[in-house]
């Protein structure tokens, strides 16, 4: 058994500091200095003497040897084999070790000893860990016998073990035989574990971390619930540490109703600036083969001489029926995106180097089940900052060019497979000037020419051509920032401002044409013509609190409201009435979609965030639409921390536009609780997430626990509502074992939405 949390040390170095102890005879209460090596042996009894080669002393012996303190009743020393033995009231300190035993035995020469019917108590520092109950307790066990092998090793028979109050301990491990190694394992043999003196589980082999060192190989925790789609579930793993810098964990579960599933997960870092780690997640599924599969991530990431810098970040999912079916929480069930990245990157004298391996899937529909695919393997991109051209003239030149093969194809259009590699290039050179008149106004125009090269276009069918198409446009932007406005009050110990911000952005594109041919592969296709005006406002409240010049202002409240106006309110042709369409021209502004006619005026953004720091901050955004004469989206956000460890998140999302841009959606999210599952005393957390446009509880969670000082119960409910592929209940319960680990399958945090 293997608890991934603090390891418990019991090392027990109480004879290695005995060594050399030389007692001469002397009168009764003296004290006694001896060398012992190099070290000095400091020995007080009410009596000692000296007879051939033994040496005895009697009556509250005290032996001081460095850091420790050796007391007794009876003390003989015999010069010739070495051999120290002890009886009576004996006990051992050093340092946050206690031992306390009737009598033992240990041989200077050899290493070897043993103590009998022993008691101890060992302390160490536990940081806190927030996947692990940590108890300030020190660790206490009790022994028939203690027997000392070598400097790191020692066996200990008939024992038990805890953590909790050794007044009235909660849980304890009982075990025949332990072997103890200093600053890495405890390892028990025929060992069963105790709640309330009730034996709960027998483990014939466990291995308790212990020391510095918290990774060690052995199996984890067994995990035990209940489903109403999954039935009993019941799963073990084996957690395998090789090295200090590799560790694998691969295990399974056991579903009652379903079938099995298998875990997968390994981490390594090798070196300083290398770390990888990956994770496997599958299931068998009996009754519905369709509904089995596995999702995998892995990452990577290494930093390398010379500025160079890898990264991968590798998703791969076997269906999204699978992922629908199977998945831990409301979040990760209904994201139907997968994303895999790879990149080689250099930075160096304000240039950039990349070569990079993209790919993206996105699942349209679950059944039948279809999805998009769109790769770029291999890329290679390389660009500049911007870099001034001339000494005394504010005139600035960058860059941004890249080639790649690109790919795209739809699973229910088969004329839309572009096959493996589509040719792409593109060189895109910018000139910046920004200007100033004054404090007041400021201008900065910026001109870009933008070459790309396509091998392959579409017709308005969807089919592909292998026919180059090449796309030149030219792109002037102009961002104007008039004046601000502030104004200032209050006195030397409490200061507020309020600040008035407009901003301008002038934008003109144009050159490209025929819209419909480029395959769409990634936002870089999204480019369209256009003319367009973007005005915004920005209002801000500041306080600063204190005379000195260094306090800072915090800044409390800020609201933004933006717009733009459309010239050409059909984007060089490339909108089409009746459609969800999205451009950079118009996603830029908003993530929701809005352009399903042709229009000159966007919808009026608002934004607005009161973050007064402390105990909460909110957040309230609107698109209020002019042409529908409504507002079509609407979010709030609400964080409050009332009191100590009370919480409370609130979400509130509305979407209600034209159905041919999308659906009508009306989100409302909770999250509410106090503590965390890991923390002493009760507590207890509640979540759901509820579809008003639907009236359908989509996801529910509630979990309570109670902690104690070395040990804590925890029940957990949670519900997810999918539609007719899934609505299950899951019923979770753990027990909390302090400094050891979870026993149970409430071992991870998950996100609730």
């Amino acid at each position: 058994m293997k608890g991934r949390g603090q390891r418990i040390n019991l090392g027990l170095p109480l004879f290695v500091l005995l060594l050399g102890v030389a007692l001469p005879a002397v009168r009764a209460g003296a004290q006694t200095k001896r060398k012992a090596g190099q070290a000095a042996i400091e020995l007080g009894a009410d009596q000692q003497r000296w007879v051939g080669p033994m040496y005895y002393a009697d009556g509250n012996v005290v032996a001081r040897y460095g850091a420790v303190t050796l007391h007794a009743d009876h003390v003989e020393y015999n010069s010739k084999t070495q051999q120290i033995n002890l009886r009576g009231h004996v006990r051992f300190d050093y340092q946050n070790q206690t031992i306390q035993g009737t009598e033992g035995a240990y041989n200077l020469s050899t290493g070897l000893g043993s103590f009998e019917k022993v008691y101890g108590t060992i302390r160490a520092i536990r940081p806190p860990n927030p996947s692990l109950l940590v108890s300030p307790n020190p660790l206490t066990f009790s022994a028939r016998r203690i027997e000392r092998i070598n400097d790191d090793t020692y066996v200990i028979h008939q024992a038990w073990l805890t953590v909790c109050d050794q007044r009235k301990p909660s849980w304890k491990f009982y075990t025949g035989r332990a072997v103890v190694h200093i600053n890495r394992s405890v390892k028990l043999y025929g060992a069963n574990f105790r709640m309330f003196s009730i034996p709960l589980l027998y483990l014939p082999y466990a291995t308790l971390p212990a020391g510095k060192n918290l990774r060690q190989s052995g199996f984890l925790i067994p995990d035990i619930g209940e489903s109403s789609i999954k039935g009993f579930v019941a799963g073990e793993s084996y957690y395998w540490a090789p090295t200090d810098w590799f560790d694998m964990t691969l295990g399974g579960q056991y579903y009652s109703k379903i079938g099995w599933s298998q875990i997968g997960n390994l981490r390594g870092r090798p070196a300083r600036n290398i770390n990888f780690s990956a994770d496997y997640f599958g299931v068998i599924d009996r009754n519905a083969p369709n509904q089995g599969g596995y999702n995998a991530d892995e990452t990577f990431d290494a930093l390398f001489g010379s500025g160079w810098r890898m990264a991968a970040s590798l998703n791969q999912l076997s269906s999204m029926t699978f992922r629908q079916a199977f998945a831990g929480t409301y979040y990760q069930a209904v994201n139907p995106e997968v994303r895999s990245s790879a990149f080689v990157t250099n930075n160096f004298n304000g240039y950039s180097l990349d070569f990079a391996a993209l790919n993206y899937k996105n699942f349209l529909t679950l059944s039948p089940e279809e999805f998009v695919v769109s790769r770029q393997a291999p890329e290679a991109r390389f660009s500049s900052t911007d870099r001034a051209l001339l000494q005394k003239l504010p005139l600035y030149f960058s860059f941004d060019m890249f080639a790649d093969a690109a790919h795209r194809n739809e699973s229910n259009s088969p004329q839309s497979d572009t096959g493996p590699a589509v040719q792409r290039t593109e060189v895109a050179p910018s000139l910046t000037m920004p200007l100033r008149w004054g404090p007041w106004l400021g201008i900065t125009p910026t001109f870009v020419v933008r070459e790309t090269h396509y091998g392959a276009q579409q017709t308005p069918t969807g089919a592909i051509l292998n026919t180059g198409l090449n796309r030149t446009t030219e792109e002037v932007t102009v961002d104007l920032r008039p004046p601000a406005f502030a104004r200032e009050w209050g006195g030397q110990s409490s200061r507020w401002e309020h600040a008035i911000e407009p901003q301008i952005v002038y934008r003109d594109v144009n050159g490209v044409d025929n819209f419909p041919k480029f395959i769409p592969f990634d936002q870089d296709e999204t480019l369209t013509d256009t003319n367009e005006i973007e005005y915004s406002i920005t209002q801000r409240l500041f306080h600063r609190s204190g005379k000195g010049s260094d306090d800072a202002d915090s800044q409390l409240l800020s609201w933004q409201l933006a717009q733009k106006y459309y010239f050409d309110p059909t984007f060089g042709g490339a909108l089409f009435p009746g459609q969800r369409n999205m451009f950079q021209a118009i996603d830029s502004l908003t993530p929701f979609a809005y352009a399903d006619r042709a229009r000159q005026f966007s919808p009026v953004i608002s934004d607005l965030r009161i973050t007064p720091g402390g105990p909460w901050d909110v957040q309230f955004r609107q698109d209020i639409d002019p042409v529908l004469g409504k507002v079509t989206a609407s979010g709030a956000l609400v964080k409050i921390r009332p009191w100590r460890e009370m919480f409370l998140t609130l979400a509130h999302f509305d979407i209600n536009t034209d159905p041919v841009l999308q659906q009508p959606s009306n989100q409302i999210q909770v999250l509410a609780g106090y503590g965390d599952l890991n923390r002493q005393g009760w507590n207890a957390s509640f979540g759901l997430s509820y579809n008003a446009q639907q009236n359908l509880f989509q996801n529910q969670v509630a979990e309570i626990s109670y902690n104690g000082s070395c040990c804590g119960l925890a029940f957990e409910y949670r519900r997810l509502a999918l539609g007719p592929l899934r609505t299950e209940n899951q019923f979770r319960i753990a027990l909390l074992i302090a400094n050891i680990g979870t026993f149970g399958n409430i071992a991870r945090r998950e996100k609730i939405f």
